[in-house]
This record gives C-alpha cells, sequence and structure tokens, in this order.
C-alpha cells in the first residue's frame, strides 16, 4: 500500500498553491464582500446603523465606490435625500459680489475633473459649479468665499450630483467648514495652530526642527480648507480622504495633517494609512470618528 500523504498531481507532483498575488487578491475580494454586505446591512436596518457606516468609512478601503458614497455620505451629514433642494440656477449669479472671483477659480480648476473627460462635459460640470457654490452663498449670507472652497465643492458634484451636492456642501458650509468661512482668517489661524501641540506629541524632533527652522503652520492652510483636494493629484485619494473626515471629527484634517507631515519629512516613503491617526478630542456633545489612535 502507498504511504499517507497529502494530494498529489499526476506524475507524483504535489498539488500547487495559488501563488501569493492571487492570494491576496482573494483576500481582498473577500474583504470587499464582507464590507459591502456590512454596508448594505447597516443601511437597510430601522434606524439607519450610523455608526457602522462611520466604522466602514474610516476604515481600509473606505466606502469603496461613488454608488455607495451617495448612500452613506448623506447618512454621515444627516442630510435627508427625500427633500432635497432644487439644482441652483443661473439666477444665484445676478450681482452676486463673489461671483467674478469664483468664475476665476473655476475656470483654472481643469485638473481636478477626470483625465479623459471630453471639454464639453467639463464646461458643462465647471458652469454646474460655479451655480452650485453661489447659491450657498447666495442662501447664507454670513458665509464669506475662500479660495479652495471650489476645491471641496467639485468633489461634492463629481460624486454626487447637483441636487444632493448641493445638501452636502450647504451642510459642511455650516459646519466642518464654517470657520473657514468667517469675514477674516482668524479663526483659520487659530485652528492652524493646533498642529503644532499635536506635533508635539506625535513627533518631538520634527516639532523642533520646526521651530528651529521657524517655517509656522502656513505650509498646511491649503491642505486644511480643502481638505487636500487641491495638493493630492489622484482623485481615489481625495475621495478615500473625504470617506475619511465626513465620518470624522471636525478637526480631523489638522490631526492627519501631524500624522502626514512628520512621515514625509523625517521617513520618505509610503505614507501611513489614514485608519491610523492620533485622535482629536471632542468639543463638548460632539462626536469622535472610531479612528484608532496610534501606539
Amino acid at each position: 500500500m502507498s504511504g499517507g500523504g497529502g494530494p498529489r498531481q499526476r506524475g507524483g507532483g504535489s498539488a500547487e498553491r495559488p501563488p501569493p498575488g492571487r492570494r491576496r487578491e482573494e483576500l481582498l475580494g473577500s474583504k470587499r464582500k464582507q464590507k459591502l454586505l456590512l454596508i448594505h446591512q447597516a443601511l437597510t436596518s430601522d434606524p439607519v446603523a450610523v455608526e457602522t457606516l462611520r466604522g466602514a468609512a474610516v476604515s481600509e478601503g473606505g466606502l469603496l465606490t461613488d454608488e455607495i458614497r451617495r448612500k452613506v455620505w448623506p447618512k454621515l451629514l444627516s442630510v435627508n435625500v427625500y427633500n432635497l433642494p432644487p439644482k441652483p440656477g443661473r439666477a444665484v449669479r445676478q450681482n452676486h459680489k463673489d461671483y467674478t472671483q469664483v468664475q476665476l477659480d473655476v475656470s483654472r480648476s481643469t485638473r481636478r475633473f477626470p483625465q479623459g473627460m471630453r471639454a464639453e462635459q467639463r464646461q458643462v460640470l465647471q458652469e454646474q459649479l460655479i451655480d452650485l457654490i453661489l447659491n450657498i452663498l447666495r442662501a447664507h449670507p454670513e458665509l464669506h468665499y475662500y479660495q479652495g472652497y471650489h476645491d471641496i465643492a467639485v468633489t461634492l458634484l463629481l460624486v454626487a450630483g447637483e441636487r444632493l451636492g448641493s445638501a452636502l456642501l450647504e451642510k459642511l458650509s455650516t459646519h466642518h467648514l464654517r470657520d473657514f468661512m468667517d469675514p477674516t482668517m482668524d479663526s483659520t489661524k487659530h485652528i492652524l495652530n493646533y498642529l503644532m501641540p499635536i506635533l508635539q506629541r506625535e513627533s518631538l524632533r520634527l516639532h523642533d526642527f520646526m521651530l528651529r527652522a521657524e517655517v509656522g503652520t502656513i505650509f498646511a492652510l491649503s491642505w486644511l480648507i480643502t481638505w487636500y483636494g487641491h495638493v493630492l493629484t489622484s482623485f481615489p485619494h481625495i475621495l478615500r480622504l473625504y470617506d475619511f473626515f465626513l465620518a470624522s471629527h471636525p478637526l480631523m484634517p489638522v490631526y492627519f495633517a501631524a500624522v502626514v507631515r512628520p512621515t514625509a519629512v523625517l521617513s520618505p516613503g509610503p505614507q501611513p494609512p489614514v485608519e491610523r491617526c492620533p485622535q482629536p478630542r471632542p468639543a463638548r456633545g460632539a462626536e469622535v470618528s472610531p479612528c484608532s489612535p496610534l501606539p
């Protein structure tokens, strides 16, 4: 009788295992299916399991697709998708003090649109973007336009379209972005000043270096006020961050800067995943994201 052992192929060779690359693809595919099921169950539960959706948004891979984002982003911002505003019309442009500046900024934003998009299609979206921005500003006279606001607006427009994008932008403008839309930059500068104490905790070496170099915190201004949309060139990477920020404490873009900066300066190479970031301390009554703190 033949001895025991594992299965053998014809010719006496042992059964081949799938190559490492295929095994990794199979594992990722399995994780993706599990996340899709988790998100579906959270969306269809009564009430909607918002905390589960937050966890999905900040975990590896984020929300995976724009179709899912159109369902989950409104839940994260408490936007009622059954009572969306009408599409902004051209009337919002009439005699608006910010029209010229918004038009200039939008006309310079061609790189924010997908590569390969036809010029005619991009121009239509740019016109929609102008109306989207001016509609929010006209509805909320207390809000002041800043250069970089269009970088956030275009991301919402590309993913969610005019009506849902308008509702999402309005909620962000009156909450997460509110301090950036004051008449002066005082509140924005105040938020930027959080960066150095966070750096001191996360990387004393970099903190001390930056103090000696007297670089200040202005380098992070465009990161903060555009949610990194102005400085990143990959739209999927931008969307991954928006998943993360929409599910997190409003100050998370500052904490994210504290992770990216020391890694980029002191340890060139791959950046840490967004799931591993320092945890912001919540303001009174505010919720904190399930983002795991650094060890």
